[in-house]
């Protein structure tokens, strides 16, 4: 059981120099009574879900040392990382690992090119032998030889990746494709937003709408209209959110993620309430 004053306590008090999170951890920290920055943390490794800019810059003020992002999933451990001494590259999971390489296709398997998002694949030394007595889901997970991640991504001119999200979490609105990562980065640099996860609503008209869960800072009560309003000029008028809702908490699975499904969960049960802004 994850608890953040304890982790910041044993930071200290075993001189970590390196730390892995999870983004949801390093935003629980910022809850933490301020403190002095730990003396002896070299870098953090951020994995699991995409890191905003936003909590990323503020949790490197909190740490006092560079957050990086790397990418791996359970079938393939990690096979990127943004890695010292190298220069820290913004935003992306790095480069690839030692013996392993990564493409980014279209729905055919066609390669994209350079700075256009489809899904990513990999393939390695690190990718699993199989799924255990299921040669059939093994076939269809390893075309070609090439895991498919389920992950929409993009390759830089460099090689570095960038993770733009979950295939199975991208929002079809109206025919528009909504990456929820994006829309949860824009609405973080609200300053009364602790946490922010984005999902699709089934809805009759566009197919599916766009609903930010917001968890607000202690202290702060901002009005849905506020929270799309930090958003606007930072997307595309179609990946708005049309929809708020404000909870306490989000649901976190073992691993620290936001159990997206379970917000669609509530949604669709009606156990989830909503305030519609703009149209």
């Amino acid at each position: 059981h994850f608890e953040a004053k304890a982790v910041l306590d044993a930071i200290d008090g075993e001189e970590v120099t390196w730390l892995p999170v999870v983004p949801t951890m390093l935003a629980a920290f910022e809850r933490e009574p301020a403190r002095e920055q730990p003396k002896h943390l070299a870098w953090c490794l951020s994995a699991g879900a995409p890191l905003s800019d936003d909590l990323c810059a503020r949790a490197e003020a909190r740490l006092g040392c560079e957050v990086r992002q790397g990418y791996g999933l359970t079938e393939a451990t990690f096979s990127t990382i943004d890695a010292p001494p190298a220069a820290k590259s913004p935003g992306s999971v790095g480069r690839p690992v030692w013996g392993v390489e990564v493409r980014v296709v279209d729905g055919d398997g066609n390669d994209m090119t350079v700075g256009e998002a489809g899904e990513v694949r990999v393939r390695g030394q690190n990718v699993m032998a199989q799924y255990l007595d299921d040669d059939a889901a093994t076939l269809a997970a390893t075309p070609g030889g090439w895991l498919t991640t389920g992950d929409v991504g993009l390759l830089g001119g460099d090689g570095v990746l960038t993770i733009v999200d979950r295939l199975k979490d991208v929002v079809i609105r109206g025919g528009n494709n909504v990456y929820p990562s994006e829309v949860e980065a824009a609405i973080a640099c609200h300053e009364a937003v602790a946490e922010v996860a984005v999902v699709g609503r089934p809805d009759d008209y566009y197919g599916e709408e766009v609903v930010a869960v917001v968890v607000v800072r202690a202290g702060e009560n901002p009005s849905p209209e506020e929270i799309v309003k930090v958003a606007v000029g930072r997307l595309p008028v179609t990946s708005l959110p049309r929809e708020v809702a404000f909870v306490g908490a989000l649901p976190i699975g073992p691993s620290g993620k936001v159990l997206k499904r379970e917000l669609r969960r509530l949604l669709g049960k009606g156990e989830l309430t909503t305030t519609k802004v703009g149209d």
